[in-house]
């Protein structure tokens, strides 16, 4: 049986997506839950979120942990090695330059979630997202 109150939607408006997304975060250092949600209801108003999926170093923090426990969801955290395999549409100079990978946001959501991007990487209030959709 599927429960709708595990993965509570983000926003109000109606969802551009039929399915729950899987999404990426390209995030800086320590960020806030509240900074996290606040791009995922701005990003993705009315859309089930899955999961969120980052670097790992990142997934590690308290800001993302807390943003997917509000969430109710699972944040997946991949190595750079991991993310680097991964083909991307858009790569990120900056990504490059600092982490010596071609991004971080399109990759996580490829590698978190099932077919193709619905989202490429954009940038919203300073965080870096992207989706796909999630695994049934």
């Amino acid at each position: 049986m599927h429960d709708d109150r595990r993965r509570p939607a983000v926003g109000s408006r109606p969802a551009p997506y039929r399915a729950e997304l899987a999404v990426g975060l390209g995030l800086r250092p320590d960020p806030s839950a509240e900074q996290i949600l606040a791009v995922l209801a701005e990003a993705f108003p009315g859309q089930r979120i899955a999961c969120l999926a980052t670097l790992d170093r990142r997934a590690g923090e308290p800001g993302p942990r807390a943003a997917a426990v509000v969430l109710g969801v699972p944040l997946f955290g991949y190595s750079a090695e991991r993310l680097a395999r991964v083909p991307v549409p858009n790569p990120s100079e900056r990504v490059a330059a600092a982490l010596g990978i071609p991004g971080v946001a399109e990759a996580a959501a490829l590698l978190a979630g099932a077919g193709p991007l619905l989202v490429p990487r954009r940038v919203v209030g300073g965080v870096v997202v992207a989706a796909t959709a999630a695994h049934d």
